[in-house]
């Protein structure tokens, strides 16, 4: 479990730079430049990660279990990741409604994959691993709305408008509702098994 949390620490607290403080953040763009800030945010990343995947591989070996889930939260799991699957492609695609009132849809939908998977999980391991996941993004989208705040002031202060929104069109909420729909059945019948090695389904779906 040490190793996990290693992972954790280290692949969550690259990303949360920002929710720590923007100021250093742009303090190391500055000294560092734009391409290196980059290379060394993505390789602690990658090192962070690598510790995270090692660690739970580990932790699999000798599980403890915290509490038994019901069928009904399995289920809930479907559903939720259907919304994540919506909300990360909303993230991609300028003009659909959920990009326009979340702002952050990418975010928020971490928070949604990491709460269905707390749902549907019940070993000690995978409950740390999705309740950091959950917290890093709730405060994730804090800090980012946050920083819109503060820009949108900032524009205010200076007598300027901010910069106009792409207007909200069907076609983008269609597509965005069709595709993320796709992906979701995709990935939930065949690509969790594939790239996970667990299938989320007791049973084959079929379509």
């Amino acid at each position: 479990m040490g190793l996990l949390i290693l992972g954790l620490f280290v692949f969550l607290g690259v990303h949360s730079l920002r929710i720590i403080s923007e100021s250093r953040r742009s303090h190391y763009l500055e000294l560092w430049g734009e391409k290196k800030f980059k290379g060394i945010y993505a390789v602690l990343s990658l090192i962070g990660f690598l510790i995270l995947i090692a660690g739970f591989s580990q932790a699999k070996l000798s599980p403890e279990w915290v509490w038994m889930p019901p069928e009904v939260a399995r289920h809930a799991m479907f559903i939720l990741m259907w919304g994540a699957f919506i909300l990360w492609t909303a993230s991609y695609i300028n003009g659909n409604v959920i990009k326009d009132r979340i702002g952050h849809p990418m975010v928020v939908g971490v928070k949604v994959w990491a709460l269905a998977h707390l749902l549907a999980n019940g070993q000690a391991h995978q409950i740390v691993l999705f309740a950091a996941f959950l917290v890093w993004a709730v405060l994730s989208f804090r800090s980012a709305k946050k920083r819109d705040r503060q820009a949108l002031l900032a524009l205010e202060e200076q007598g300027l408008l901010p910069a106009p929104k792409a207007p909200v069109s069907k076609a983008a909420n269609g597509l965005v509702l069709a595709l993320g729909t796709i992906l979701w059945m995709v990935f939930m019948a065949w690509g969790h098994k594939f790239l996970i090695g667990v299938s989320p389904f007791a049973i084959n779906m079929a379509f």
